[in-house]
């Protein structure tokens, strides 16, 4: 057991106010740890941040929440109401999909509302196989939750073991072996179907073709709940700041870490730039895994990573925040549209490493409702909130700027064959491209889940929370269980257990 040496004058550090930085903080202060959060921006949040376009405030980076029980179990074990601080409205529908023989589908939170859909668009079949497929995917989470979600990090041995001797059938729901793309032609004849669910794979910034077959569970996951917050999913950052602060949690904004110091018993210390070193009990680093290795954060914390740099890279993302009117295709809040050839897509990502040709597009239209009907502010001329993303390789620490020309033409060209038309004439608009993401997470190109999740080894190779430098722990998106809020935050927790436990 190590032994930690935190005080009012050796607090647990936390580097980075990311979701996971914060959910530590919160927690530890909860339990009466001293705890001081250091972040380099001058906000919380991480990438889950907010950026004004002019005068309005917009989700630059996740605009959903998923997993709410992570959050709801969170607050509950510090005595609140996660419901009260937090208000939510769950998501009637989840996305509007589009392609371009100009076919539409709807996706429900109630799976028997989106088999009808899918039976109208694809055939009585396609909805039969629909439901078929909830079935395997909630299998899948299941098999997967206690073991491997909510556990320390696994192997794959030990996980096969644990699930083997209680619940042999469960090994079958995993399928690590087959990939997304096998997995989705087993259950879909129609080829929109298969590029629709193949999209899961890029919520970890992976490929469909590579990611293993355990993703469709996100299928499941979304179908327990998808929830918006106002004014934005930055509002969940705030509050766990405020509430850390509440119980004592210290926050310094503008303060970036450079080096984690040891002594002889482990974590010493931690210097921040101008000089000034921080007395430290324990540290917990909610930062990419591949800037640690790297030495970002000095030789101690490179070793306690060695080898995350390694992996390849997860997707990065060009993305345009846009004030102003729109007209023609009716939005609802959430809008994926295709391009016509994913595979083509995916090997311009992953194989010759540059921007497709004809990406398929996020739209998030940020004033529209959450529920099935347009929002009226929405509709009536005036501009509105969009966040438009396309998927674009972690070159962001190599590539020239030129690399990105011409992308915003293309994406609200494709948008106006599509019937969106978007009046950038008359708004406001700010553009983000790769480059902008590696400068500001730095270590990883602008990677944005950190290592892809290619093959059946992938979520094993995830560092954990412990590290062999004793004091020094790990949590956010890169390490286990995974990136998206609800794992990043998990990530959090399972690093505020770690310390405990080694307390």
């Amino acid at each position: 057991m190590q032994s930690l040496r935190i005080s009012e004058q050796r607090p647990v550090v936390v580097i980075g106010a990311g979701i996971a930085g914060l959910v530590a903080a919160f927690e530890l202060s909860c339990c009466g740890v001293p705890v001081l959060v250091v972040e380099t921006a001058d906000r919380p949040g991480g990438k889950m941040r907010r950026t004004l376009v002019g005068t309005r405030p917009f989700d630059a980076g996740p605009t959903v929440l998923t997993m709410r029980w992570v959050f709801d179990e969170l607050f509950a074990d510090a005595g609140l109401s996660f419901a009260q601080h937090v208000p939510t409205q769950p998501a009637a529908i989840l996305a509007r999909h589009a392609w371009p023989d100009g076919s539409r589908l709807d996706l429900h939170a109630d799976s028997a509302h989106s088999a009808d859909a899918i039976a109208h668009f694809a055939g009585a079949e396609e909805g039969r196989r629909f439901l078929r497929f909830c079935a395997e995917a909630r299998a899948t989470y299941r098999a997967l939750e206690h073991d491997f979600i909510r556990g320390q990090r696994p192997s794959m041995p030990g996980l096969v073991g644990r699930i083997g001797r209680r619940r042999p059938a469960d090994l079958l729901a995993i399928r690590p072996f087959e990939n997304l793309w096998q997995a989705l032609g087993r259950h879909f004849h129609d080829a929109r179907l298969r590029q629709l669910f193949g999209r899961y794979a890029t919520y970890c910034g992976s490929s469909p073709f590579d990611a293993p077959a355990t993703l469709m569970l996100v299928a499941h996951v979304e179908q327990e709940g998808v929830w918006l917050l106002e004014p934005g999913l930055f509002r969940l950052a705030e509050v766990l700041e405020q509430l850390a602060r509440e119980r004592g949690a210290r926050f310094r904004y503008g303060a970036q870490a450079l080096a984690i110091g040891t002594d002889a018993h482990g974590v010493a210390s931690v210097a921040l730039a101008g000089g000034e070193v921080l007395g430290a009990g324990a540290v917990i680093v909610n930062a990419d895994a591949a800037a640690l290795a790297q030495g970002r954060l000095g030789p101690a914390a490179a070793a306690a990573a060695a080898g995350a740099q390694d992996r390849p890279r997860s997707l990065s993302a060009m993305t345009w925040l846009v004030d102003a009117p729109t007209r023609g295709f009716e939005l609802l809040r959430h809008n994926v549209f295709f391009s016509s050839d994913y595979r083509a897509e995916f090997d311009a990502l992953f194989g010759a490493r540059t921007l497709p040709q004809r990406p398929t597009i996020y739209v998030c239209a940020q004033d529209r409702s959450a529920d099935a009907a347009p929002a009226a502010a929405a509709g009536d001329g005036g501009p509105e909130r969009l966040l438009c993303l396309i998927n674009a390789p972690a070159d962001g620490d190599r590539a020239d700027a030129r690399h990105y020309s011409g992308a915003q033409e293309r994406v609200f060209e494709t948008l106006a064959r599509f019937g969106l038309q978007v009046d950038r004439a008359h708004g406001v608009l700010q553009e983000t491209t790769p480059e902008h993401f590696a400068r500001r997470y730095p270590g990883n190109g602008g990677a944005l889940y950190g290592p892809a999740s290619h093959g059946w080894r992938a979520s094993f190779q995830r560092p954990g929370a412990a590290t062999r430098v004793p004091g020094l722990y790990l949590a956010g998106g890169t390490v286990h269980p995974g990136p998206g809020v609800p794992m990043a935050a998990l990530s959090g927790r399972l690093a505020v257990q770690q310390l405990l436990a080694d307390r």
